[in-house]
């Protein structure tokens, strides 16, 4: 149940959790975009392959959980394939299925990004906040992950 707020409080907290995560995140994304050359989505690509097993998924978990279309999906993964850090892995068991793999350089520089990013949310994100308070937003994100997305 929700306590009645005046709309324009509302309005100007939800403002404030959208401009703090822009800025954040921008900044984020700079940093690694300055250290490694990676676009935010294949930041993105990189981060969810180096953390999955075997350092691979299929391409087609991997487009959808990264939020791209087929295509832009695709360019992605034919920008890291150029520059050493992916390739493509048919199935062993079925044929429709390609896997996108890490490379031993896409290895390194997925691990290099991952570490460069914690550094950099360490100092923007938990030192001002705190642990408990971006747990309690991790946890609050999380919330409105699950009550917002169809299912």
């Amino acid at each position: 149940m929700s306590t009645h707020l005046d709309d324009d409080d509302i309005v100007t907290w939800w403002g404030l959790v959208i401009e703090g995560y822009l800025a954040t995140q921008d900044r984020l994304m700079g940093e690694i975009a300055d250290r490694f050359e990676l676009s935010p989505a294949s930041f993105d690509v990189l981060i969810r392959l180096v953390r999955s097993p075997d350092h691979r998924m299929p391409m087609t978990r991997l487009a959808r959980e990264a939020a791209l279309s087929s295509g832009g999906f695709t360019k992605v993964a034919d920008r890291l394939e150029s520059a050493g850090l992916l390739r493509r892995a048919p199935s062993e068991h079925d044929r429709r299925v390609t896997y996108a793999c890490l490379t031993d350089r896409g290895t390194d520089i997925a691990e290099q990004a991952r570490k460069a990013c914690a550094d950099v949310l360490r100092e923007t994100v938990l030192d001002p906040l705190g642990r408990d308070t971006a747990e309690s937003l991790a946890e609050a994100m999380r919330t409105l992950r699950r009550v917002n997305t169809p299912h």
